[in-house]
């Protein structure tokens, strides 16, 4: 398989692919994308990449941006890209999980998250091997924490590091962290709390009528309205503004 095709959005390169085309990619590269990134891209952090330059760069560098959120597939259709699909972290994480003879190391969450995951993933996916799983505290790690922390991940000698920190945080962290792990970075939001059933998914039908973010925002109004409300707006502001 050659190189994935992108479409650039609001500045943001995101990849052209669909979920069959990117397990393809990463069995057939995974050692070559080893110590990379893959960011998995939405309505809002594409709107805040467009927003902040720096943002932008962690986004452009990943080794792919895969099509999360709805919105950013529906908008490659309309350039010209026919056979462009939804990918979300979430879903690919349960595909991988899927897949017996990859290592899988959870960085994110909390203890009880991850214990609940764990057991979950157990009864899913018996031939799933978690490596590890650590919880970061809520504040900024000590250098040698941090480097202790590597040196845990890289002592699991995983092929998938599943980071579950929430945009932009998750991102950064990988950002930061390129080159320095064994395996490949993917951040994937809130899949570590659908999977540990702390939230529920969006139904099927709501997450092709591009409605998974009013799904979640029904569930959390306080803490995610201004975030889905205002970068909607935004994202269709921006897209008008380019166009």
């Amino acid at each position: 398989m050659g190189e994935l095709q992108y479409c650039e959005i609001l500045k943001t390169k995101i990849n052209v692919t669909d979920m069959e085309r990117t397990l393809e990619y990463l069995k057939e590269r995974l050692d070559e994308l080893r110590g990379s990134y893959i960011c998995v891209s939405n309505v809002h952090t594409t709107v805040t990449a467009y927003e902040n330059r720096d943002y932008r760069e962690i986004q452009n560098s990943a080794a792919m941006a895969l099509p999360d959120g709805a919105p950013l597939s529906v908008y490659q259709k309309k350039q010209g890209f026919a056979d462009a699909r939804r990918v979300t972290g979430p879903d690919l994480m349960l595909e991988l999980l899927n897949i017996s003879g990859y290592r899988h190391f959870f960085y994110g969450a909390t203890d009880e998250t991850l214990e609940a995951m764990k057991a979950a993933i157990a009864e899913r996916f018996p031939g799933a091997c978690v490596a590890g799983m650590y919880a970061p505290p809520f504040r900024n790690l000590t250098p040698e924490e941090d480097a202790a922390v590597v040196e845990l991940i890289n002592g699991a000698e995983p092929d998938f590091i599943w980071v579950g920190l929430g945009a932009p945080k998750q991102e950064q962290w990988m950002y930061a962290h390129r080159g320095m792990l064994c395996g490949v970075s993917i951040g994937v939001g809130a899949g570590f709390d659908y999977l540990a059933g702390d939230i529920k998914r969006a139904p099927v039908l709501m997450q092709k009528l591009c409605l998974e973010w009013l799904y979640r925002l029904l569930q959390d109004p306080k803490r995610l309205w201004k975030r889905y409300v205002t970068t909607n707006f935004k994202f269709l502001k921006y897209i008008w503004k380019e166009e």
